[in-house]
């Protein structure tokens, strides 16, 4: 199975009045990590409006596990933990240099008919797309990072 793996700098802008990466942050990265995705699978954002559908986010969840800083590089994992017929869950993974968790989290989108807005369920061939970024257990179960 494949994740969508990125790596970035913390930057100034980055940083919150306590001195670490502000809350908000993370789901930028998430952002970033989910236009990734569209583009490992052949749907590049600009295209994908031109199919008739568009990916609508309608949960985030973050776990912060330890703090990132100024200068820090971060490493970003991205892999679908479920994939419906119109919706689909992702899960992040924040790490540090060192290998130490910063945080964990899932985004819940749903696929939607771009003239309607109502939920579209994938095409089998848009489907097959995203099926590579599933990732299950060994007992065939979502590979979830928040229990």
């Amino acid at each position: 199975m494949q994740k969508v793996c990125f790596e970035t700098e913390v930057y100034s802008f980055h940083i919150d009045f306590i001195g670490h990466v502000n809350n908000t942050i993370y789901v930028q990265w998430m952002e970033i990590g989910r236009t990734k995705l569209l583009e490992a699978i052949g749907m590049p954002t600009h295209k994908i409006f031109h199919q008739g559908f568009v990916p609508v986010l309608v949960q985030t969840n973050i776990m912060y596990k330890s703090p990132l800083y100024l200068g820090d590089r971060v490493q970003i994992e991205l892999w679908l933990s479920e994939l419906r017929n119109a919706s689909a869950t992702m899960q992040f993974r924040f790490v540090n240099a060192e290998g130490t968790l910063a945080a964990e989290g899932w985004q819940k989108g749903l696929f939607a008919d771009r003239e309607t807005m109502r939920p579209r369920r994938l095409r089998a061939e848009e489907r097959a797309l995203f099926l590579p970024y599933v990732h299950l257990t060994d007992a065939g179960q979502p590979e979830n990072v928040l229990r």
